[in-house]
């Protein structure tokens, strides 16, 4: 009976070292293959928290640039500034120089040309024939666009202050994150490899979100400064039209007049 049990037992662990040879090159296959896999990817939101405490103020800037593009691409529009119709209904006006008609026009636009020819016309002289008081047109045309310039540049000049704050936060946000590797590597000695990597992904990410922000800030300013600038002299250049119309017309007879005809030498 024991010798039974023991031959029973003999091809029993015959059995089970011949099952565990079979099976084991399944199980390298199986781990290699778990060593050789990449690591998950990481998504946005991954990033976002790993970059650590600058991120958030980084974030409020990004929410921040969105927002003043959005508000100065809806307000530098050549209908809010220069609108064609407008335009070519005053300069109609002063060509045959009915002032006053072209001032109660443009006093009704709320664009920047009605308003900058509601303040600049009523300087108009009449009884300088020559001239029509340029000199006094244009002084208001110049205080008028000093004024309103500033309050129209103040929104254009946020994007610089976001592309130039951007960087520094990055800035800080990668020296922060290089004081947490350092302390890493002093406490633990480099046997925490995964702390030691979160501390540089903080301070690289940190570094890449103010650039990322400040870059498109940078050409965004540019942008709409060029753009404004472009808007502004469009609305001067069509004030200097409408006082050379005016002019031209006061003048028209006086210069026919000067014509000689026939003219003969003693």
């Amino acid at each position: 009976m024991k010798s039974l049990l023991r031959s029973r037992l003999a091809w029993l662990s015959v059995g089970l070292t011949s099952a565990l040879l079979l099976s084991a090159p399944d199980l390298f296959a199986e781990e290699a293959a778990a060593a050789a896999a990449p690591a998950a990817q990481k998504t946005l939101w991954d990033l976002v928290v790993l970059g650590g405490w600058a991120m958030w103020p980084l974030g409020l800037f990004s929410v921040a640039m969105i927002t003043l593009f959005v508000y100065n691409q809806m307000q530098m529009t050549r209908k809010k500034f220069v609108p064609p119709i407008l335009k070519q209904s005053l300069l109609s006006h002063m060509s045959e120089v009915r002032v006053r008609s072209a001032i109660e026009e443009a006093a009704e636009s709320p664009s920047y040309l009605g308003r900058l020819f509601a303040t600049s016309l009523p300087h108009v002289d009449a009884t300088e024939a020559e001239t029509l008081g340029r000199s006094h047109v244009e002084d208001a045309a110049a205080d008028f666009i000093v004024k309103e310039n500033s309050s129209y540049m103040s929104w254009v000049g946020y994007f610089a202050i976001i592309s130039q704050s951007a960087p520094m936060v990055g800035l800080l946000g990668t020296v922060s994150g290089m004081i947490k590797a350092f302390e890493t590597l002093g406490v633990s000695g480099g046997s925490d490899p995964a702390k030691l990597a979160n501390a540089i992904s903080e301070a690289l990410i940190t570094t890449a979100a103010g650039l990322i922000v400040a870059i498109p800030c940078l050409f965004m300013f540019y942008y709409f400064k060029n753009t404004f600038a472009k808007l502004v002299s469009e609305a001067e250049d069509a004030l200097a039209q409408s006082l050379d119309a005016a002019v031209a017309t006061v003048n028209a007879d006086q210069q026919l007049a000067k014509v000689p005809e026939g003219i003969v030498e003693g």
